[in-house]
């Protein structure tokens, strides 16, 4: 996605549209938003395949019922009855059957205490289609091409749950195009509106083609790795389990463990990675399985850590028996670092428990997959790794550009919260800022200062 929109969205009532980047970071005060942004972000990803029923409590992220997501401004001033999310995307080379431009638009309203979608806007480059899913047994669609406009209006029985969805149906039944009334017993034409000619054969594959871009499962969106921001307990013994990803990486220990039994080649790769961040951020030199049995065989493992002085290996130890940041946040980089990883990454504070040091590698990792094709959106509290990520894009390190960054700056406003879409400039400076960004920061120098 290159930009997202939203509107009565938790603390954001104003419709507002921010950039997003290869890398982005979102940083701000606590409770202003940030968490719920990123949250707002896998329910694009969602809908951007085609789902219409949205999981709103899907952890990590517990977003509540409907009167908790919709903006309240308490009052007079009410809860919202309905609140909007949307997307951007540009495909990187456009073609036949890949758009260059495709957008949508989605707004949900209450039923019972969930949220439920009433309205989506689906576009790619003229081909626009709105459809209502309303709950009066109809079914209505507006349909646009740079030829004219049509609209639908029939008993939502005849198109399933979606225009799109019917559309698929009928592709992968006949691979002909939309149905038409007739002693078939096909489905409704679109009517003709604004003087628009009578609907053609000819744009039948226009609109096909949105349909294909945008929810057909060989096209989605790329997958979404989300993390909770603690991750799960070390272990000094860990028993064969399941390989179930989970946000607080619980399963990065096994993932890992299978890895070095079955895949001899790719976990040596996967491990390089892995020790060389580790010597970067001053955190392990080696990390290793200790197999008690047989390797693959299903028996305990155990994960060690070696850090040596420079001229001493060091000795190997225990996850539990090393500092907490270590555990915390190896199934982070392990996600980012694997062979078929994610093609989205959404953060949640990945510098916890580490040392400033550990912060600022962290922030060069960053660059360096998001320089690699992948899109990481990062929620942070930490200086440390902000100023890297300034630093190695002015230095020009991880090739990854000014433009390829963005920032965006949470800042309450009473009962609402702005975003400020922010931009480094090619010395890595931070261009347009707000007169909130980073004042508790400059009042604590001046302090120190004795100003």
């Amino acid at each position: 996605m290159d930009s997202v929109t939203l509107e009565n969205f938790r603390c954001f009532r104003e419709r507002q549209t921010v950039r997003l980047a290869p890398l982005t970071l979102l940083v701000g005060e606590n409770s202003t938003g940030k968490t719920s942004f990123l949250a707002m972000l896998r329910i694009l990803a969602q809908l951007q395949e085609g789902e219409t029923s949205i999981d709103f409590k899907e952890p990590p992220y517990d977003l509540g019922s409907f009167d908790d997501i919709a903006h309240n401004r308490g009052g007079r001033g009410g809860r919202a009855a309905e609140f909007t999310v949307g997307y951007e995307r540009q495909a990187r080379s456009a073609s036949r059957r890949q758009p260059k431009d495709h957008r949508g638009l989605f707004t949900f309203r209450k039923d019972g205490s969930v949220p439920r979608l009433f309205r989506q806007s689906l576009s790619a480059d003229d081909v626009f289609v709105e459809e209502e899913l309303g709950g009066d047994g109809r079914y209505r669609a507006t349909l646009r091409n740079d030829k004219g406009s049509w609209t639908l209006d029939a008993p939502k029985k005849l198109y399933g749950r979606t225009f799109f969805g019917q559309y698929r149906s009928i592709l992968n039944q006949t691979n002909r195009y939309l149905g038409r009334r007739g002693d078939d017993g096909g489905l409704p034409r679109p009517i003709p509106i604004d003087g628009s000619p009578a609907w053609s054969d000819d744009y039948d594959e226009q609109f096909l083609r949105v349909g294909r871009t945008l929810h057909f499962p060989r096209f989605r969106s790329p997958n979404v790795f989300a993390s909770a921001p603690v991750r799960s307990k070390p272990k000094r013994t860990y028993d064969p389990a399941r390989l179930d990803p989970d946000p607080e990486g619980g399963y990065a220990p096994m993932y890992l463990a299978d890895l070095s039994a079955q895949k001899g080649r790719d976990w040596e790769r996967l491990k390089g990675y892995l020790d060389e961040f580790g010597r970067n951020a001053g955190l392990f030199d080696e990390v290793s399985i200790r197999q008690l049995g047989r390797a693959g065989g299903g028996d305990p493992f155990q994960i060690e850590v070696r850090k040596g002085d420079g001229r001493r290996k060091g000795a190997k130890r225990n996850l539990t028996d090393v500092g907490y940041g270590v555990s915390q946040v190896l199934p982070v980089i392990t996600e980012l670092l694997r062979d078929n990883a994610a093609r989205q990454f959404l953060l949640q504070q990945p510098e916890v428990h580490l040392h400033p040091s550990a912060q600022a590698a962290l922030g060069t990792l960053f660059c360096e997959v998001a320089a690699g094709g992948r899109q990481l959106i990062v929620e942070t509290h930490s200086d440390h790794l902000m100023d890297r990520v300034r630093m190695d894009v002015r230095d020009g390190t991880t090739g990854l550009k000014p433009e390829d960054v963005s920032l965006l700056y949470f800042e309450r406003n009473g009962l609402d919260v702005c975003i400020h879409s922010l931009r480094f400039d090619r010395l890595g400076n931070v261009l347009d800022a707000p007169r909130g960004y980073r004042r508790f920061f400059l009042e604590e120098v001046n302090r120190s200062l004795g100003f």
